[in-house]
């Protein structure tokens, strides 16, 4: 593999940890900057939001510039939204940071798929993109819980100082190894909106907001609810990052071959099945509080797996509601992730305000329960417009993947 390539994955490594971490420092960014932590929440809101909406407007602004300057000069502004967000006091001012950082990412993380893509060997792009994408779901394994920790010994704004040096690590690696490559024709807006207009993709789309918003509302506020629970601290919530991101990354294996060898559908039952009972079984502890961590371990350990197993499925059903439509549909579906996202920590917050952390697992549960339904509609809905004719997927099994599923749309989180 050429060394641009682990280049961009570790870009793609740093945009990812910086967006995820406020999970893991929270409560302490409240408490400095003197908001509630359904406010500090928002952080991760206005990121992935601004990803969400920033992505396709910026392909299109950036096509005719230089791959490689692109890169160059997005990296330079999320380092210095990052160390400037190290050094602020104001809430407001964090806020627009933490959105100006999130612009940087929405550029160059499209066209890391894209340069990969253009420079891969024939027979190759299937690995080389999951590479780069392994930058994203590595994150939560080894960034955040780095990140965590970072917070906890020398204070939140560490944690920020961290984000900016991961990206003067990825701007010199990037400088020193990606050629260059000439600018390529960007999709008009109205065309990448095209598949929207079918009411079964549209509802496809819908479903993958609230897989990810189901789950992100408990990781977002993951700090208080287990503090609240079991009375986790900064340095043992780094560890519980750890075994997240170890058992997610495993779980997004199990999806995809799920999602091959069962069908989609199947495999999305039984994804939303697993992270529903989790869920009740979380709100059962809360009963019982506080309940010692040992005793939690095995619960994170199957929520973080089910989380990650439910995104290749819906991913792979979404391609088949998609039809011919399905490089547009992939592209959608990155943003629907970030929206996901955003949404989680939005209505994870209001209800974190309203009631308290307890009723956060319960909520997630009923988010993930509409998704299924979302997307039960929306297969409906293709049968009926094939004549009765199943979708390809539900007919013959999966429809094949121009990328890898596994992995390339984290559940939580973000995705390709």
């Amino acid at each position: 593999m050429p060394a641009w390539l682990f280049a961009l994955m570790f870009t793609t490594f740093a945009f990812a940890t910086d967006d995820y971490v406020i999970a893991g420092v929270l409560p302490a960014i409240a408490a400095d900057l003197g908001v509630s932590e359904a406010a500090a929440g928002q952080l991760v809101t206005v990121f992935s939001l601004a990803f969400a909406l920033g992505a396709p407007v910026a392909s299109v602004v950036t096509a005719r510039w230089s791959r490689r300057g692109l890169v160059t000069w997005a990296l330079l502004v999320f380092v210095a939204a990052n160390w400037a967000a190290a050094f602020t006091e104001s809430y407001p001012l964090l806020m627009g940071l933490r959105v100006l950082a999130a612009l940087a990412a929405a550029a160059v993380v499209p066209a890391a798929y894209a340069i990969a893509t253009a420079l891969a060997p024939e027979g190759r792009r299937g690995r080389y993109l999951a590479l780069v994408m392994g930058g994203l779901t590595g994150s939560l394994a080894l960034g955040v819980p780095i990140g965590t920790w970072v917070g906890g010994a020398f204070g939140w704004q560490a944690t920020f100082g961290l984000g900016g040096a991961l990206g003067v690590v990825a701007l010199v690696a990037v400088r020193w190894t990606l050629p260059e490559l000439p600018p390529v024709a960007a999709m008009p807006i109205a065309e990448r909106l095209r598949p929207m207009a079918g009411r079964p993709v549209l509802l496809g789309l819908l479903g993958i907001v609230a897989i990810v918003m189901g789950s992100m509302m408990v990781l977002t506020y993951l700090a208080p609810y287990l503090r609240d629970l079991a009375g986790v601290s900064a340095a043992e919530l780094g560890w519980i990052f750890v075994l997240a991101g170890v058992a997610g990354l495993a779980g997004g294996q199990l999806g995809g071959r799920a999602a091959d060898n069962w069908g989609a559908d199947r495999a999305l039952l039984v994804g939303v099945g697993g992270f529903t009972a989790v869920m009740a079984a979380f709100t059962a502890c809360w009963f019982v509080r506080p309940v010692p961590l040992l005793a939690l371990l095995p619960l994170l350990a199957v929520w973080a797996g089910v989380s990650w197993w439910i995104p290749p499925p819906a991913q792979t059903r979404l391609l088949a509601l998609a039809g011919t439509a399905g490089p547009q549909a992939l592209a959608l579906n990155s943003s629907a992730v970030y929206v996901g996202v955003s949404g989680g920590g939005a209505l994870g917050g209001l209800l974190l305000e309203a009631w308290g952390s307890a009723v956060l697992p319960a909520a997630a549960a009923i988010v993930e329960l509409a998704a299924l339904l979302l997307l039960w509609a929306a297969a409906r809905g293709a049968t009926r417009h094939n004549g009765g004719e199943p979708t390809p997927e539900s007919a013959t099994g999966p429809v094949p993947r121009s990328v890898p599923a596994p992995g390339s749309v984290p559940g939580g989180g973000v995705g390709g």
